[in-house]
C-alpha cells in the first residue's frame, strides 16, 4: 500500500473525527492521486508561494478538504495543531477551503463546479499571457480536481465544451469517479457515458484505476505531453478507501463514509488498518516526512533553473518584464479618460462601450467577455478593438462563452485567480440571476472582476416581463450592503444616470481591485444631465446634480434613467413654485462609506423625500426614510414599447410632479 497516501488519509479521517463533522470518504478515496500530485508532478516555489511561473491546483469538491489540508500539511503549510483545529472557529482549516496562496490554496471551494470552472479560466489566462510575454515565463499547467457532483452540476457542460473549443492543453483534470453521493449511488442520477462527452467536446481523456500510483503517474506523464487538448484523467476511485466498519468488515465503497465521521470502533479499525495508530493519529510518518522533503530539495533545483530562465527572459526584454511586474502587482492599471468625449443623451450601454473601447487600447492586460450578447450589451465596444480568443490564437483578449453566463463569470474569475489580468463580462440585467452564485465567490475572495449588465430595466419593452429586471437591482443592491467576511464591501454597484456619469463609474470600477463590481446600463438613450453638473461628485455614490443652492421643500432621488424622469418633473413643479433639490445616487453602498456629515449635506435629517427606481420600491426605501415615499415596481413588467410602457407605468414627468404634489399635501 502507498504509505504517504495512507498518511494522508489518516489525517483526514481524524480530522473529521475530531471535529465530530465533515466528508471523509472521498478524501480517502482521492488521496493517491493528490499525493503523486503533490510529491512528483506539481512545481511550485517553496521559498515563493506566489511565483507567477508555478503550476496551480484548484479544488473543485470543497468538502474534500481534509485531503487538501492533509496533504498541505505534508508540505510544510500547515501544522498537525492547525489540522486538528479543522472546523472550528478562527481556524485556518474552515470547512471548505478559502483562498490563501501564501498556504498553496488557490481558490475557496464554494458550489459544487465552479472549482474547476476557475481553473479553466485560469488555463485562458495563462494561455493569454503566453501570448503576450511568452513561454519563458508562461509554461506552467493548471490542474482541476472534480467529483462526481461536480460533473453532474451543470456549470460542468459549459466548462467542457469551452476548455475543449479553445484547445486548453495546459489544463488538467481529475475526476475522482466513486460513484458514491451524499444521498444515493450515482446510478440513481446519472448513467451518461462520462468518457464520450468529454472526448466529443475534444478533450483527451485517460480512464485509469484513481487508486494505483503507477496508473496516476503515467496519466499524468501523458497529460503533461498533450499539445491540442485539455486532458481528463477519470480515477475510477474507492469512496472510504481503506475504511473498516466496527466489526472489521470493509467499510469501502459505502455511502455513510460520504458526509459523516466513521465513529467509534470503526474509526479506531480504520487508522489501524491504513498503519497509524488510533490513539495518536495526528502525526506525519517519518518516511512520508521524508519524501516530501526530497520533493522540497528537488523543487528548489527545478525552481532555479526556471528562474535562472526568466532572468535571461528578463535581461533581453526588459519592457515586457516591466509589464508582467505591473500586471502581477494587483495594482489599478493607469488609464487617461480625458481622450474619451461621450455623445450626448445617449444610451448607457452606448456610454460603456465607449468607455471599453478606451480600455482595449489603453489596459492590455484586459479581458472581456460575453455571453453571446456583445452586440447588444455593447461589450463589442471592447471587442472592435482587439479579436476573440481562439484555440492557438490568444493573442486577442475577447472571451465569446457563448450562452452560458454562471460559466463566462466563474471563468473570468480563474482568470484573474491565475494571477496578471482583468476580466470584465457582459450580459443582460436579468440573466444576472444566473451568475449569483459566481458574483457571491468572486465577493468572497475578493476578486475584482467587473460585471456588465444592460438592458436595466423594463424598458427592454417589446421582450416582455421574462426580460426587464424588476427585482434584480434589489437582489445585487442587497449584496452591496453586505461585508464579507474581512470586513471588506461584498460588491460596489454602479447604475450611472446618464453617458458622463458612465465615464466616472467606469473609472471607479477599474479603480476597484479589491472587490467585484457591478455596472448596471440603460437600453435607451438618456437624456443629460442639468448643465453644469460637477460628474466627480459621483465618486462619493450619491450627489446633489441639481437645486443645490435652493432652499427646496422636497428632494428627489433615483440612479440610472429615472435621474433624468425626475429632472422633467422638477421643471413642472418649479412652475408651480416647489423648490426641489435633485440627487443621483449610482452608488448607495459608496455613499454610505462617506462621512455622517457628508451624507447629511445631501439628504439631510427631516427633509421630504421623494424616489423613482423601476425596480421594487426597497431599493430605495433606505434612502428615502420612513418618512419618504418611493414610487417604483410593484409587480413584473408588460410586453409593450419602452415608451408606452413609460407612460402606462408612471415613469413620465407627469407623474412625478402628481406624486410629489400629493406627497407634499399629506
Amino acid at each position: 500500500m502507498n504509505r504517504a497516501a495512507d498518511n494522508i488519509r489518516i489525517l483526514a479521517a481524524s480530522m473529521v473525527e475530531k471535529a465530530k463533522s465533515g466528508h471523509p470518504g472521498g478524501a480517502m478515496g482521492g488521496a493517491d492521486f493528490i499525493n503523486v500530485l503533490f510529491s512528483e508532478f506539481l512545481v511550485y516555489d517553496p521559498e515563493n508561494s506566489s511565483w507567477e511561473g508555478r503550476d496551480r491546483f484548484y479544488l473543485d469538491p470543497g468538502h474534500m478538504s481534509p485531503m487538501l489540508y492533509s496533504a498541505l500539511a505534508l508540505q510544510g503549510k500547515f501544522t498537525i495543531e492547525e489540522l486538528k483545529q479543522f472546523r472550528q472557529w478562527g481556524s485556518p482549516t474552515p470547512g471548505h477551503p478559502e483562498r490563501d496562496i501564501a498556504r498553496g490554496i488557490e481558490n475557496t471551494s464554494g458550489p459544487l463546479g465552479q472549482g474547476h470552472t476557475f481553473a479553466a479560466g485560469a488555463a485562458v489566462a495563462e494561455k493569454f499571457l503566453q501570448a503576450r510575454l511568452g513561454k519563458e515565463v508562461m509554461r506552467h499547467k493548471i490542474y482541476a480536481y472534480i467529483s462526481d457532483g461536480g460533473v453532474e452540476e451543470e456549470i460542468s457542460q459549459g466548462t467542457g465544451r469551452i476548455a475543449g473549443i479553445l484547445g486548453l492543453n495546459n489544463l488538467i483534470m481529475f475526476y475522482d469517479s466513486n460513484d458514491i453521493q451524499l444521498s444515493t449511488e450515482c446510478s440513481v442520477v446519472m448513467n451518461e457515458d462520462t468518457e464520450a462527452k468529454y472526448k466529443a467536446w475534444g478533450w483527451n481523456v485517460i480512464t485509469i484505476n484513481g487508486n494505483d500510483a503507477d496508473e496516476i503517474r503515467e496519466a499524468l506523464k501523458a497529460a503533461q505531453e498533450e499539445e491540442k487538448r485539455p486532458t481528463l484523467i477519470i480515477g475510477k476511485t474507492v469512496m472510504g478507501k481503506g475504511a473498516l466498519k466496527a466489526d472489521g468488515t470493509s467499510y469501502e465503497h459505502n455511502i455513510a463514509t460520504h458526509g459523516a465521521p466513521l465513529g467509534g470502533d470503526a474509526y479506531a479499525n480504520t487508522i489501524k488498518n491504513l498503519g497509524g495508530n488510533a490513539d495518536d493519529p495526528f502525526e506525519i510518518f517519518p518516511e512520508v516526512a521524508a519524501l516530501y522533503a526530497n520533493r522540497r530539495e528537488e523543487l528548489k533545483g527545478i525552481v532555479a533553473r526556471c528562474r535562472a530562465e526568466e532572468a535571461k527572459w528578463m535581461e533581453a526584454n526588459p519592457e515586457k518584464a516591466a509589464l508582467m511586474k505591473e500586471w502581477f502587482s494587483g495594482n489599478a492599471p493607469r488609464v487617461d479618460w480625458s481622450v474619451l468625449v461621450q455623445k450626448e443623451g445617449s444610451a448607457t450601454r452606448a456610454a460603456s462601450a465607449a468607455c471599453l473601447g478606451v480600455l482595449a487600447e489603453q489596459v492590455p492586460n484586459m479581458i472581456c467577455a460575453s455571453a453571446d450578447l456583445s452586440n447588444s450589451d455593447k461589450t463589442d465596444g471592447f471587442l472592435k478593438k482587439t479579436h476573440s480568443l481562439q484555440a492557438d490564437d490568444f493573442s486577442g483578449a475577447f472571451f465569446q462563452a457563448g450562452v452560458s453566463e454562471l460559466t463566462m463569470a466563474c471563468m473570468c474569475i480563474g482568470m484573474y485567480l491565475h494571477g496578471g489580468v482583468i476580466p470584465a463580462c457582459g450580459t443582460f440585467f436579468v440573466f444576472s440571476d444566473y451568475m449569483k452564485p459566481a458574483v457571491r465567490m468572486a465577493a468572497l475572495m475578493e476578486v475584482p472582476i467587473k460585471f456588465i449588465w444592460t438592458h436595466d430595466a423594463f424598458r427592454v419593452g417589446e421582450d416582455g416581463p421574462t426580460h426587464e429586471p424588476v427585482e434584480q437591482e434589489a437582489q445585487i443592491r442587497l449584496m452591496e450592503k453586505l461585508k464579507n467576511h474581512h470586513g471588506k464591501d461584498s460588491v460596489r454597484v454602479f447604475r450611472p444616470a446618464d453617458a458622463d456619469e458612465t465615464t466616472v463609474c467606469w473609472a471607479m470600477a477599474m479603480e476597484n481591485m479589491e472587490t467585484p463590481t457591478a455596472l448596471i446600463f440603460s437600453r435607451q438613450n438618456i437624456a443629460k444631465l442639468p448643465a453644469g453638473n460637477n460628474y466627480e461628485e459621483a465618486r462619493k455614490g450619491a450627489y446633489v446634480v441639481a437645486g443645490s443652492d435652493e432652499d427646496f421643500d422636497i428632494i428627489l432621488i433615483a440612479d440610472g434613467s429615472e435621474v433624468s424622469t425626475l429632472v422633467a418633473g422638477a421643471e413642472l413643479l418649479r412652475k408651480d413654485g416647489i423648490k426641489v433639490r435633485i440627487v443621483s445616487v449610482p452608488s448607495e453602498g459608496l455613499f454610505r462609506c462617506q462621512s455622517k456629515e457628508y451624507q447629511e449635506s445631501v439628504l439631510p435629517k427631516g427633509a421630504k423625500i421623494f424616489g423613482m427606481t423601476a425596480g421594487l420600491p426597497v431599493t430605495l426605501e433606505g434612502l428615502v426614510g420612513a418618512n419618504g415615499r418611493v414610487f417604483g415596481m410593484p409587480s413584473f413588467g408588460f410586453s409593450a414599447p419602452y415608451k408606452v410602457l413609460d407612460e402606462k407605468l408612471g415613469y413620465t414627468a407627469e407623474n412625478v410632479y402628481s406624486q410629489v404634489k400629493d406627497f407634499l399635501s399629506e
